[in-house]
C-alpha cells in the first residue's frame, strides 16, 4: 500500500512524542507519587510496558485498516455501529471531564504565579476554557504544528529540570517504599494512563506514509525510546520532590529546585500556553465528533445540523455547558482534580479496551495475539479505576439509547 508521502519516519516519530506529552504533566505525576510513594515507579514501569504492544497494536490498525474517524472506526470495522456509538459517547465524556480539569491545571500555574488561591485558579481556568470555546466559534484554530512545538518546549524543560533536580533530590521520599499499601500501586497506574493516551492519534495518519506497512512501525521505536526515558527520569525526580506534599503545582516545585522564582514564572506562562493549545485541539475535534455522531444518527440531530463549519456550534454549546457546571462544581467544593483526571482516565481505559477488543477481531497472526494480551492487561488496570468506572458505563449506556431511540424515530 502506497501513502501520500507526507510523514517520513523521523516526522511521525515526533508525532506520536507530541501526541503523548501533554498538560498531564503539569500535575499527573505528582498525583501518582502522592498516591504510591516511591512505588509509584512500578505503575510507571508496568504502564511503559504495556504502552509497547500497545503502540504496536495500533500501527497494525493504522497500516491494514487506514480509515479515518479516530477510535470509533476501528471499533465500527469489529462491532459495527453500535459499538462505535459507545466509543464516541466514552470519548466525549472524557473530553467533558478532562477540558475542566485541564483548565484547573493551568489555572493552579496563574495563581501559583500571582500568589492566589482556588478561587483566582477556578477563574482563570474558566476564563481559558471560554476563550477556547470562543475562538473555535469563530474558526480559529492552533494547527497541529504549533501544538507540536509547545511539547517540543516542554520536553525541554522537563529534560533540563529533571537533569537538574535528580542530583539533589533522585534519593529523596523513597522510605517507607509503598507508605499506603500494594494497591495504590495500581491506583498510581491507573491514573498515570493520562500520560500514555495517544498511541492511536498518529496510527490515523497512516496514509500520509511514503510506505505505511515499513514506515510507521519503525516511527514507534524512536518515539518509545524518547517517550520511555523522559517518564522515568521524570518519575524518580517527581518522587523526590513532590511525594508526600499536596502541590498543585509540581512541575514548578520541580523547575524551581534549579531555577529558582523565574523558573516558577516560566513553567506558569508555558502551562496556560500549554493548557490553551491542548484544549484548542480537542474541543474543535470533539466538536466534530459530536456533529459526525449526530449526522449518522447516534445522537440527536440538531447537533450536527451545523457540520459544515469548520467547527460546528451547537456541539460547543454543548460542550460549555457541561465544562461550566464542572467548573462551577469545583470553585463551590463538590469534586476536585484529581477526581476529574480519574474519570477522564476511566474513559479512556473503557475506549481502549473495546478498541483492542475490536483489534482482536479484525487482526489476524501475531498483531491479534498482541491485541489480545494487551486487551487483557488494559482490563486488569481498569479494576483500578474502581467506582470510576461509572463514568464510562453511564456514557456508554446514555449513548447506545440515544443512537437507538434516533434510530427509532427516523423508522417512525
Amino acid at each position: 500500500m502506497e501513502g501520500s508521502g507526507t510523514l517520513g519516519v523521523a516526522r511521525g516519530a515526533a508525532l506520536y512524542v507530541g501526541a503523548l506529552i501533554g498538560p498531564g504533566l503539569l500535575l499527573v505525576p505528582a498525583l501518582a507519587a502522592q498516591a504510591a510513594g516511591g512505588s509509584s515507579i512500578i505503575a510507571w514501569g508496568v504502564l511503559l510496558v504495556l504502552s509497547a504492544p500497545l503502540a504496536i497494536t495500533f500501527a497494525a490498525l493504522g497500516v491494514r485498516h487506514p480509515v479515518a474517524g479516530g477510535v470509533s472506526a476501528y471499533v465500527r470495522e469489529g462491532f459495527g455501529d453500535d459499538g462505535a456509538a459507545v466509543t464516541g459517547g466514552w470519548f466525549i465524556a472524557a473530553v467533558f471531564s478532562g477540558a475542566p480539569a485541564v483548565a484547573l491545571i493551568g489555572g493552579y500555574y496563574v495563581s501559583d504565579l500571582t500568589g492566589s488561591g482556588t478561587v483566582v485558579a477556578a477563574t482563570v481556568g474558566l476564563a481559558m476554557f471560554g476563550t477556547v470555546l470562543i475562538a473555535n466559534a469563530c474558526g480559529l484554530r492552533i494547527s497541529s504544528g504549533f501544538q507540536l512545538v509547545l511539547a517540543s518546549v516542554l520536553i525541554a524543560v522537563l529534560a533540563v529540570a529533571i537533569a537538574v533536580a535528580l542530583p539533589s533530590h533522585a534519593r529523596d521520599n523513597w522510605h517507607p517504599f509503598a507508605p499506603h499499601g500494594w494497591w495504590a500501586v495500581g491506583t498510581a497506574a491507573n491514573i498515570l494512563v493520562w500520560l500514555f493516551v495517544g498511541w492511536e492519534a498518529v496510527a490515523q495518519l497512516a496514509g500520509d506514509f511514503p510506505r505505511p506497512a515499513r514506515d510507521l512501525p519503525r516511527a514507534v521505536p524512536p518515539a518509545f525510546g524518547i517517550v520511555t526515558v523522559l517518564y522515568i527520569g521524570l518519575a524518580v525526580a517527581t518522587i523526590g520532590v513532590s511525594a508526600g506534599t499536596s502541590s498543585r503545582v509540581p512541575l514548578a516545585d520541580l523547575i524551581s529546585v534549579g531555577f529558582g522564582r523565574a523558573g516558577r514564572d516560566a513553567t506558569a506562562v508555558l502551562a496556560v500556553a500549554l493548557t490553551m493549545g491542548t484544549m484548542n485541539v480537542y474541543l474543535g475535534g470533539t466538536a466534530k465528533l459530536i456533529a459526525s455522531l449526530a449526522n449518522e444518527g447516534a445522537l440527536p440531530r440538531w447537533l450536527g445540523a451545523d457540520a459544515y463549519r469548520t467547527v460546528p456550534r451547537r456541539p460547543l454549546i454543548l460542550i460549555a455547558a457541561v465544562g461550566v457546571v464542572l467548573l462551577g462544581g469545583l470553585l463551590a467544593g463538590v469534586g476536585n482534580t484529581e477526581e476529574l483526571v480519574r474519570a477522564t482516565s476511566a474513559c479512556f481505559i473503557a475506549v481502549y479496551v473495546l478498541v483492542l477488543a475490536s483489534a482482536v477481531r479484525i487482526l489476524e497472526g501475531r498483531t491479534r495475539l498482541l491485541a489480545l494480551v494487551t486487551l487483557v492487561l488494559t482490563m486488569v488496570l481498569a479494576v483500578f479505576s474502581s467506582w470510576y468506572l461509572f463514568v464510562p458505563a453511564a456514557a456508554g449506556v446514555v449513548a447506545f439509547l440515544l443512537r437507538r431511540l434516533q434510530r427509532s424515530t427516523v423508522e417512525l
